[in-house]
């Protein structure tokens, strides 16, 4: 097994891509929604300092879903990061869409019928940049994502009943551009200067978004300002925001009749 990295003893944050190590094309290629007739196409570029990730995500091919993403190349890779309290991505600059950061601890052989490859959970988080004052591109920013954060599915579906995270034996990494249900679609783009495992998390400043793992978001869903509204919890807190929404529209409707209605019977 190749680039296997056992660095679970060690006490400083590991870099996996960028920074030190550098970028390379060769570590990256594209997984799009063009392998299931959509039209939607992403590139990785590497240059000595960053990497960009960009293309257009058409959604109109396939009725208002669509996805773009890059992918690390090689199977047999395997990365120990057991010791390391979870993911950072360093932006040099973004615009103002959603991403989603997957990991994946399991890979299986090709198909033996078609030679497609066979799947396995994908471990989620999404993720927005923090915003800044200036108008236009978010530039230097920092998303750090804990492993709690990181919400399982099967083939784009929430799967309740997976296993644990195998972070002694993360095998893939991708970058993912997809449509949140038709809310986004286009051109997109970030350039990443590195992604690290960090040892222990840090403490959110005026560059720092701390993904938490809130149970009102569905699907690995983080908001950028996460960070800022952890401590304070909702009424709401644990629901889905379908439930969340049903709730205050029932609370209305009572507010209505009672303070309206009753008083004029």
């Amino acid at each position: 097994m190749a680039n296997i990295y056992d660095d679970h003893k060690k006490k400083e944050d590991l870099v996996l891509f960028g920074g030190s190590e550098g970028w390379h094309e060769a570590d990256w290629t594209a997984s799009d929604d063009r392998v299931r007739g959509g039209k939607s196409q992403s590139y990785f570029d590497c240059s000595e300092k960053t990497g960009r990730f960009h293309g257009t995500l058409d959604i109109k091919t396939l009725g208002g879903a669509g996805f773009a993403s890059q992918r690390t190349t090689g199977d047999d890779q395997k990365w120990d990061l057991s010791a390391y309290a979870g993911l950072q991505i360093n932006v040099a600059k973004g615009d103002k869409r959603r991403y989603t950061l997957t990991v994946k601890d399991t890979l299986l052989p090709p198909n033996p019928d078609d030679g497609r490859e066979q799947s396995t959970i994908s471990w989620e988080c999404d993720f927005e940049l923090p915003p800044q004052a200036e108008p236009g591109h978010t530039t230097d920013r920092q998303i750090f994502i804990p492993w709690k954060s990181f919400n399982p599915t099967f083939r784009g579906r929430l799967k309740k009943d997976a296993h644990a995270l195998d972070t002694k034996s993360i095998k893939r990494f991708s970058l993912l551009m997809r449509s949140f249900f038709g809310t986004q679609e286009g051109d997109f783009s970030i350039t990443i200067t590195s992604i690290r495992a960090l040892v222990k998390v840090p403490p959110p400043d005026g560059n720092d978004d701390v993904i938490v793992d809130l149970n009102a978001l569905e699907r690995g869903n983080a908001d950028a300002n996460a960070s800022n509204i952890a401590n304070r919890r909702s009424l709401f807190d644990g629901f889905t925001r379908r439930t969340q929404a049903l709730t205050f529209c029932t609370l209305i409707v009572f507010g209505f009749l009672y303070f309206v209605i009753l008083p004029r019977c």
